[in-house]
């Protein structure tokens, strides 16, 4: 497991969805990095975005790398293939770097029983001495979730021989099941991940509470910072005891916009020195519809539309997204009312200011998942995009530094623990 592409203690998995924002998104890296900050941009974009866009890897790989050129950035950068299975991942082999493999389909499904066996044989460690669990405990979790790992082995190895092993960085998702990780659940799995010989540097468990589209973090916070402290222990040991990367960390798949865990995030991370790959998913996409409204004129109109279509297709939009939305249908606007707005009440009602008393989150997660309109409006949009450019990227760049990384990265002791670490390498 020594021959792995290292990816940097800090990351950010930034989606763009029509790979027009990578300039914009990049200046936040580099304001970041002008505060001591070192921020290892992930451009991801899943296969189902693809699809439903119309879109190749081809296009989100150029347009990173032109960003890169052009505002000249010389640290380490990544396009991450998300959520990607052995029948999707072809396309992405010549242009990704990153791979996120998602083998939730594989969870709860049993495991042949000689490979459980195997699996208790080797990790005695697990359920002996000082362990959480007993023998029985670990083969019922080993029965939950050890075929999702293998699956992940095959799409590793796939992937290894297409590329080599040393040029590329995995992460596995285990978050899309029902219930969170245990601390044992996740050890079990992390030993099982090293019996597949993964080079594993980050990996995505479930945690407690809801992850919706584009919306804070809906749930228990002080479970949560306990979950996230847990699971911190348990990737430290697992670097110990299993021999993964000493550079393995979590990933925390956000939906976007969970502002309210940055706290906890942030005071777990000081505490532990530990890194953290968070990702941010859509949020570029809503910035794009704030910057064309904010801009008025034909972008507010733009936006308006897009916003009426996707409340007429609203059950088709929704549909792939059911477990990541809490849409209150009788928030959501009429078409003729939003029609009627100026671009500060589009911009009030979709920008995620929870002290807005115009903010409106279920108009806010039907746009988040609304870009299916955009897509089939193609040139149309795209040219409302380089129209009003000035206004869309600043929305983007300002987002992502002020909202995101500003708070979880550049408050308080992380930032100081950060620039300690600097002078000391």
């Amino acid at each position: 497991m020594n021959c792995f592409l290292p990816l940097g203690k800090y990351s950010f998995g930034m989606g763009d969805r029509f790979a027009r924002q990578a300039q914009a998104q990049l200046q936040a890296c580099l304001r970041a990095a002008a505060q001591g900050v070192d921020i290892v941009p992930v451009w991801n974009k899943s296969n189902r975005e693809h699809v439903t866009i119309g879109s190749e890897p081809s296009e989100s790989r150029a347009a990173i790398d032109a960003a890169v050129k052009a505002l000249r950035w010389s640290r380490p950068y990544f396009l991450d293939a998300d959520h990607i299975r052995l029948e999707t991942v072809g396309r992405f082999l010549p242009y990704a770097d990153f791979y996120t493999i998602d083998v939730a389909d594989w969870i709860g499904r049993p495991a042949p029983p000689e490979a459980v066996r195997l699996l208790l044989d080797r990790h005695s460690e697990l359920f002996s001495g000082r362990a959480e669990a007993d023998r029985a405990t670990v083969k019922k979790i080993a029965d939950k979730y050890l075929l999702a790992v293998l699956e992940a082995g095959k799409i590793y190895r796939h992937i290894a021989q297409a590329k080599g092993r040393s040029h590329f960085v995995t992460e596995v998702s285990m978050d899309e099941t029902d219930s969170p990780q245990t601390p044992v659940e996740l050890r079990v799995i992390l030993a099982a991940l090293s019996d597949e010989a993964i080079p594993l540097q980050t990996i995505a468990p479930k945690f407690t509470g809801r992850f919706n589209k584009g919306v804070d973090y809906v749930g228990d916070l002080v479970q949560f910072e306990k979950e996230f402290n847990e699971d911190l222990a348990v990737i430290e040991f697992a670097i110990k005891e299993y021999g993964l990367p000493a550079s393995l960390k979590l990933s925390i798949h956000s939906g976007s916009d969970k502002f309210s865990i940055y706290g906890p995030m942030r005071r777990a991370l000081r505490r532990s020195g530990a890194g953290i790959h968070v990702k941010t998913a859509g949020t570029t996409w809503l910035e794009e519809i704030i910057g064309l409204a904010a801009a008025g004129g034909g972008g507010l109109a733009l936006a308006k539309e897009i916003y009426a279509k996707a409340l007429e297709h609203i059950d088709e939009l929704c549909a792939p997204y059911t477990a990541v939305l809490d849409i209150d249908r009788s928030r959501l606007p009429s078409a003729a009312t939003v029609q009627r707005w100026d671009s500060r009440q589009f911009v009030s009602a979709v920008r995620h200011d929870q002290k807005n008393p115009a903010y409106n989150s279920s108009a806010r997660q039907l746009l988040h998942v609304g870009y299916k309109i955009a897509a089939q409006m193609g040139t149309r949009y795209f040219q409302a995009l380089e129209k009003y450019e000035s206004s869309v990227a600043a929305n983007v760049t300002e987002n992502l530094f002020e909202r995101h990384v500003k708070p979880l990265f550049l408050a308080g002791d992380l930032h100081e623990l950060h620039k300690r670490e600097i002078l000391v390498a």
